[in-house]
């Protein structure tokens, strides 16, 4: 029997607000606390300083506020959290349904986090607003912080069991793709235009999620056979499964 695929998916921009003081320990925990525990620290230095937070995360107003208010709590160690696909809420997400999906087949959900690192789809995490654009000045830009202790994470996590990569480049930068496939199978999914051009927008988002939950439910299989609406997947070779809108 084949092993059944991890699935590497974005975060979202659309985040739930609320949450719980929950216990529950996330897959990645024991491998990037402590780096987490580091990258804290140094935005501690920005908690409550509306002008380092605004040119560290190029949001104003209201969105500025959020994000203060809920780093300030990242920081006291009191933010409320959701598990992962509770949290996410943007198309990809609503368009995945995760609320339909089994617990086990959640936990084979990867999202790349500017904050995480990496979680999987039932570890909780607290509201946050931070992307792999930001850089501290004592840790960097964040892509490179966290593409070693991520990869590594990843090799430990999946083992032999394949990974489909619908990450976008901003969060596929975090992932050494290289090593990875050194150790298990990784199929790349690219999503374009009928003429080749790279669709951009909310329905190319929508086949990623839709496509997202036919891999945790049915398997590898379902990327050659992929049918919704007008896109249609094929493999490109062993590796690389292009999937293509061809219009109405």
């Amino acid at each position: 029997m084949s092993l059944a695929p991890f699935v590497l998916l974005p975060p979202s921009e659309g985040k739930a607000l609320g949450g719980g003081m929950g216990t529950r320990r996330g897959v990645f925990d024991d491998l990037l606390d402590e780096r987490r525990s580091s990258l804290i620290t140094s935005l501690a230095t920005v908690s409550g300083d509306r002008g380092a937070l605004e040119r560290l995360t190029h949001l104003r107003g209201a969105l500025l506020d959020r994000a203060g208010d809920a780093l300030e709590r990242i920081v006291a160690g009191d933010a409320p959290v959701f598990a992962t696909w509770r949290r996410y809420n943007g198309v990809v997400w609503t368009h995945l349904d995760p609320t339909t999906l089994k617990s086990t087949q959640r936990r084979r959900v990867l999202v790349p986090s500017a904050l995480y690192g990496v979680t999987a789809g039932e570890d909780p995490i607290a509201d946050y607003r931070l992307t792999f654009h930001a850089s501290l000045v004592d840790r960097g830009p964040l892509t490179s912080y966290w593409r070693e202790p991520v990869t590594d994470a990843l090799v430990r996590v999946v083992g032999r069991h394949p990974i489909v990569d619908l990450l976008p480049a901003e969060h596929r930068r975090v992932v050494d793709m290289e090593r990875i496939a050194a150790s298990t199978t990784v199929i790349t999914v690219r999503f374009q235009s009928a003429d080749g051009a790279k669709p951009i927008g909310h329905a190319a988002k929508a086949v990623k999620g839709v496509l997202a939950r036919r891999l945790l439910q049915e398997g590898v299989t379902a990327l050659s056979s992929f049918a919704w609406g007008e896109w249609r997947g094929a493999m490109h070779d062993e590796n690389v499964v292009i999937v293509t809108a061809h219009g109405t």
